[in-house]
C-alpha cells in the first residue's frame, strides 16, 4: 500500500469516527393532530433543526398502536416515544393518577405543567415508570375538564344521579360519587358513544369536544364545572433514551421546556374562541351555581382524595407525600402569578 492510499484510508476512518449517524424515532399518538399534540409536533420541528436533520421523529396517529396499549408498546419497544393518559391504565401508572384527583384547585394551563413536572420529577414516578422501561419526557397540560350533553341541561347533583358519562380515572369517581354511571370508553370512541346513547354526557376538555366531535352532537356546556381534569404524559423508551448520542439527546431535553411553550400558546388561543364556537354550533352555556360545585365538592374532592392516599400507601407509594407536593407546588404557582 503506498502513501496516498495510506492516507486515504486513515482519513475514511477518521471520517466515520466522526460522524454522526442518523436517529429516527417513531412516536405513537392518536386521533388527529390537534391541540392536544401540538408539543410533540413542536418537539419534533425543533429536535430535527438542531440537529440538521440528523434526528427526526415519525409521529403515528393511531398507525403504530391503540392509545390503551401505548405504555406496553413503550415497554416492548415497538416504537420511542409515546403519548398517553394516566386514566386509561390507573394500575400502570399509579403515582401519577395523583394528578387527576378531583378539585385540586387547578386553575391555569401554566399551574398544570408546574404540577405535572413536579411529580414526574418524584423519584417514586421514575421508579414507576422504569418497570415500563418508560423515561417521562413531559406533559400534556389540559384545562379543567367540563361535560357536554344532550337533552335538557344538568346542573344540579339530583339531575347528575343516573347520569351515564364518559369520565376516565379520577374524574369518573367523582362524578360516581354523586349517582352518575361513568365509563372510560376512549376518545376516539366518545363520539359514537354519545351519538349512539350510550352516554348521556362527555366530559372533555375544550380541544378534544372539538376533535372528536363531541360538540356537534352537544345541546350544552358546563361552563364552570370544573371537576377536575386528566394527567397526559409522553414518554420516551428508556433504551431509545440512553443510546441517543450526547448530541442529539441534548437537542431533545433542550426542546422541551419550548415545545410545552408552543402547546400553551397554541392551546391559549383556541381558548380564547371557545365562546365563539359554543355560539356556531348552537351549544348553549350552563353556569353551575356555586352551591352546586360546593355540595358537589365535599361529596367527591376529600373522599376520593383520602381513599387514594390509603390506597397508595398500603401499596408502598408514598401518597400522602406526593399529595403535599401537589400543593405545595401549587401554592408556588400561583403565588408566582
Amino acid at each position: 500500500m503506498n502513501i496516498l492510499t495510506k492516507v486515504s484510508v486513515t482519513a475514511f476512518a477518521l471520517g466515520l469516527a466522526t460522524e454522526t449517524f442518523a436517529e429516527e424515532w417513531n412516536v405513537s399518538v392518536w386521533g388527529k393532530r390537534r391541540a392536544f399534540t401540538e408539543h410533540v409536533e413542536k418537539l419534533a420541528e425543533l429536535v430535527s433543526a438542531k440537529t440538521g436533520g440528523e434526528f427526526t421523529m415519525n409521529i403515528s396517529y393511531g398507525g403504530l398502536s391503540k392509545n390503551k396499549e401505548n405504555l406496553d408498546g413503550i415497554s416492548i419497544g415497538a416504537f420511542e416515544m409515546a403519548q398517553f393518559c394516566a386514566g386509561y391504565h390507573r394500575d400502570k401508572n399509579r403515582v401519577v393518577t395523583v394528578l387527576e384527583l378531583p378539585f385540586l384547585g387547578v386553575e391555569t394551563l401554566e399551574q398544570e405543567v408546574a404540577v405535572s413536572s413536579a411529580v414526574y420529577a418524584h423519584p417514586a414516578a421514575t421508579e414507576e415508570m422504569a418497570q415500563w422501561n418508560a423515561k417521562l419526557l413531559m406533559t400534556s397540560p389540559m384545562p379543567q375538564y367540563n361535560l357536554v350533553g344532550t337533552g335538557e341541561p344538568r346542573d344540579t347533583l339530583e339531575d347528575f344521579n343516573g347520569m351515564r358519562v364518559r369520565a376516565t380515572g379520577g374524574l369518573g369517581q367523582a362524578f360516581k360519587s354523586v349517582g352518575a354511571v361513568p365509563t372510560s370508553v376512549t376518545a376516539t370512541e366518545a363520539y359514537q358513544a354519545m351519538e349512539s346513547g350510550v352516554v348521556d354526557t362527555v366530559a372533555f376538555a375544550q380541544h378534544a369536544h372539538l376533535s372528536f366531535g363531541t360538540i356537534n352532537q352537544a345541546d350544552w356546556w358546563t361552563a364552570n364545572l370544573n371537576p377536575g381534569t386528566v394527567n397526559c404524559p409522553v414518554v420516551v423508551n428508556i433504551d431509545a433514551y440512553e443510546g441517543l448520542s450526547a448530541d442529539h439527546r441534548e437537542a431533545l431535553d433542550g426542546s422541551i421546556e419550548e415545545a410545552l411553550d408552543h402547546y400553551l400558546d397554541n392551546y391559549g388561543k383556541l381558548l380564547a374562541k371557545w365562546d365563539t364556537v359554543l355560539s356556531e354550533k348552537g351549544v348553549k352555556k350552563v353556569e353551575i351555581s356555586d352551591s352546586v360545585i360546593q355540595e358537589f365538592r365535599a361529596k367527591a374532592a376529600d373522599p376520593i382524595r383520602d381513599a387514594w392516599i390509603a390506597d397508595m400507601e398500603a401499596q408502598g407509594i408514598p401518597g400522602q407525600e406526593l399529595y403535599d407536593l401537589v400543593m405545595s407546588t401549587l401554592a408556588k404557582a400561583k403565588a408566582s402569578n
